[in-house]
């Protein structure tokens, strides 16, 4: 089985002297500008080469978008496995339990009756964050 992206960004970000946190936390105004940078860098890479390809640049793009943001994650000290698994779970609740998908013309999935919203908060507790004001 491979290492997750998780484990792999982590090892990276350690031989390297990058921030590995393990609670969720704020960081520096900086550096939270820095990684923002980082991650629009990417996806402007990704835009770039969606429509014209070649196929094997964008998977380079899209794999370079993970790793930057798992980066992200890690240097705020979240563990973004567990907030994709709440977002998963929220996304779920859009199909309906009839079966039934809503969608907007150009195929995007919307959210229906049944959707609940994910509780990233309730995630991040779990890994120890305490809320500006709660700690």
């Amino acid at each position: 089985m491979s290492p997750s992206p998780a484990d792999l960004v982590r090892e990276f970000h350690r031989a390297f002297g990058l921030d590995v946190r393990d609670t969720p936390s704020e960081v520096s105004p900086d550096l939270a500008a820095h990684r923002g940078e980082l991650l629009a860098e990417e996806a402007a890479e990704v835009a770039e080469v969606s429509v014209e390809g070649p196929l094997d640049r964008l998977a380079h793009e899209l794999a370079d978008v993970v790793y930057v943001a798992y980066g992200t994650a890690l240097v705020h000290g979240i563990d973004l496995d567990a907030v994709i698994a709440e977002i998963h779970r929220s996304n779920m609740t859009k199909l309906g339990p009839d079966g039934q998908i809503s969608r907007r013309a150009d195929g995007k999935v919307l959210k229906g009756g049944h959707y609940e919203a994910p509780d990233v908060s309730a995630v991040l507790r779990r890994q120890g964050w305490a809320p500006r004001g709660e700690d």
